[in-house]
């Protein structure tokens, strides 16, 4: 038998406590918690089997843990991982990766030089139905990809009833639709037809009550020779995410809400379903947090690895200015 990892989960607000269940969901992981307010603290100490609740990561440093689940506000993301892997210690950074590009170049120098597992937390990364189709596209099945179009709704203050009080109100702390949840679509994209070089991207607050950071987005890049649009809203009914991959030879489809993926090559004919699974949401995270300690044991490469978050936050951060300057970006 081998001993449980000691994992730190640095930061327990909604995310936080998911890592939480979800660790802890796996049977492989004790589990600890850092938290600066007390009340929250000691509310998640009191509904999870934790092991030690520390009020200062300078606290938690000096227990030596094995790894860290960072979820705190994205500006945090980068100085509180340069100091745990500065410790020795094996990273999972909630994303997006950070809100500015500072003190990245110093953190993947520290993980290198460390020889430690440091990934970003892009969920979608870890479903096994986009893995399955992302497999199948890129054995050439459909042969070359062409298009890519993403489309995404949510009733955010459904999930979010909080939203007006946490990050997501401001930008400076990794706020708006395009850092919280454009980012997903983003990252799903470029691990499917690469990355992004260019952008141009529209957006406005349209709806949701009492912020004033964008709820609607509508994003159109170009991936190398890929054409692709990415468009959400924060504020519809339905909750859904198709993410559709258009090659030479035939199109594949990615229903997230359905959890599964189809296939056509004939024009008029049926879609073919290439794998489906449908997942409840907290199954994902527990998916996540077995890859992630699969890759500290050295079993697999994390899903999304330090250096294709940093990608996404280059795109995040175009994307923005995209927005502001209303014209194109190089990705850089």
């Amino acid at each position: 038998m081998t001993a449980p990892r000691r994992v730190l989960i640095v930061g327990v607000g909604s995310i936080g406590q998911r890592h939480v269940r979800c660790f802890l969901a796996t049977g492989r992981v004790e589990v600890a918690i850092c938290e600066t307010d007390a009340e929250q603290a000691e509310r998640v100490a009191g509904q999870y089997p934790v092991t030690a609740v520390h009020r200062s990561l300078d606290d938690a440093v000096q227990q030596g843990y094995d790894a860290a689940v960072i979820c705190t506000p994205a500006p945090l993301h980068v100085p509180q991982a340069s100091q745990l892997a500065g410790a020795g210690w094996h990273l999972l950074i909630e994303k997006p990766l950070s809100t500015s590009l500072a003190g990245i170049d110093d953190l993947l120098r520290i993980v290198r030089e460390r020889n430690l597992v440091a990934g970003v937390a892009y969920v979608h990364r870890a479903h096994p139905v986009l893995a399955d189709m992302r497999a199948a596209l890129d054995a050439g099945r459909f042969g070359p990809i062409v298009q890519l179009v993403a489309v995404s709704g949510q009733h955010f203050p459904t999930y979010r009833p909080a939203y007006r009080q946490i990050y997501y109100a401001r930008h400076a702390t990794g706020g708006g639709a395009i850092q919280d949840a454009l980012t997903h679509m983003l990252n799903a994209g470029e691990w499917l037809a690469g990355p992004i070089d260019r952008l141009v991207a529209d957006a406005a607050h349209q709806v949701l009550p009492d912020v004033e950071v964008e709820d609607t987005v509508h994003l159109i890049a170009r991936q190398g020779r890929v054409l692709s649009s990415y468009s959400l809203n924060q504020h519809q009914a339905p909750n859904e995410l198709t993410l559709t991959v258009v090659c030479r030879d035939g199109t594949a489809r990615y229903v997230a809400h359905e959890g599964r993926w189809l296939w056509m090559t004939e024009p008029g004919a049926d879609w073919q379903v290439g794998q489906a699974r449908p997942l409840e949401r907290d199954e994902l995270f527990v998916l996540q947090a077995e890859a992630f300690l699969d890759a500290v044991e050295g079993r697999r490469p994390p899903p999304c690895s330090l250096e294709a978050g940093l990608q996404t936050l280059r795109v995040n951060l175009a994307a923005l200015e995209a927005v502001r300057s209303q014209s194109w970006q190089s990705v850089v």
